[in-house]
């Protein structure tokens, strides 16, 4: 006797028939789609986990959470140079070391070329009352402009210079080139000019079109000082180079510390 065919099972019962294709599952599965799996969500917004609100840093590579300032290996390195370069001279002046020759030798010889009102002009630029007026002006427009915590480490850079310089020329006690009187290392005037035009190269270096001349400006100020000071018998050649190294530490010091206070881009 033929048996009668069995009719296919209605929807929600379990039977041998062919599987029906479920148009939400083939989208589900989509890039970008909700539940995917993949970090992108539909509606445009970030997922809420730790490795999807990781922000990358500028080569590529996941940063960290929340991202943490770091001094750059440059800015390291060349205050790293300078300060050891610092110590050697120190440690010269100290013992009476084998530079110190030619160094006294250069400053006899250079001292009293050229014009002396020239000279004098350019000494007088590493005073006080003229390094320190440019970058009280400099600090003024960065704290109207907002950068206060650049301004307020300009300002503690310059206090810092008297702080140092001071004790070192206790210290070292070395003599004049054209003068019996002590206490003329390092170079007070190389280094407050240095770190006054410097600091306010810095501060005032965003606001300008052309950033790169403030920085040339403050280099052929502080040239001007040091060549001043050579020429009219106030300080060794050594006596400079010092303020050099040190002033260069308290600037590279400075701009780490506001690059560490910009918002990372």
């Amino acid at each position: 006797m033929r048996e009668t065919p069995r009719p296919q099972g209605t929807a929600g019962e379990a039977g041998p028939g062919l599987p029906q294709l479920r148009s939400g599952r083939a989208f589900a599965h989509t890039t970008g789609a909700s539940g995917s799996g993949t970090p992108h969500r539909s509606d445009g917004r970030s997922p809420h986990t730790p490795r999807g609100a990781r922000q990358p840093d500028p080569t590529g590579h996941p940063g960290t959470i929340p991202p943490v300032p770091r001094w750059p290996v440059l800015l390291v390195s060349t205050a790293a140079v300078a300060a050891v370069l610092f110590a050697l001279i120190t440690w010269q002046v100290l013992t009476g070391g084998p530079l110190l020759g030619p160094d006294e030798r250069l400053g006899l010889d250079l001292a009293g070329r050229g014009p002396a009102g020239l000279a004098d002009l350019f000494s007088d630029l590493g005073n006080p009352q003229v390094a320190g007026s440019v970058l009280v002006c400099a600090v003024l427009v960065a704290w109207f402009r907002r950068a206060r915590r650049a301004a307020l480490f300009a300002v503690l850079a310059l206090a810092a210079v008297p702080a140092l310089v001071v004790p070192l020329k206790m210290w070292t006690d070395r003599q004049g080139p054209l003068t019996e009187a002590t206490g003329y290392y390092p170079s007070g005037h190389t280094t407050t000019a240095a770190v006054a035009y410097g600091a306010a190269a810095l501060l005032l270096a965003p606001y300008v079109r052309r950033s790169w001349m403030t920085l040339v400006a403050a280099v052929l100020l502080t040239a001007a000082t040091s060549v001043g000071l050579v020429l009219r018998g106030y300080h060794w050649p050594l006596d400079v180079v010092a303020g050099w190294c040190l002033s260069a530490v308290l600037l590279l010091t400075l701009r780490a510390l506001t690059r560490s206070g910009q918002p990372p881009k």
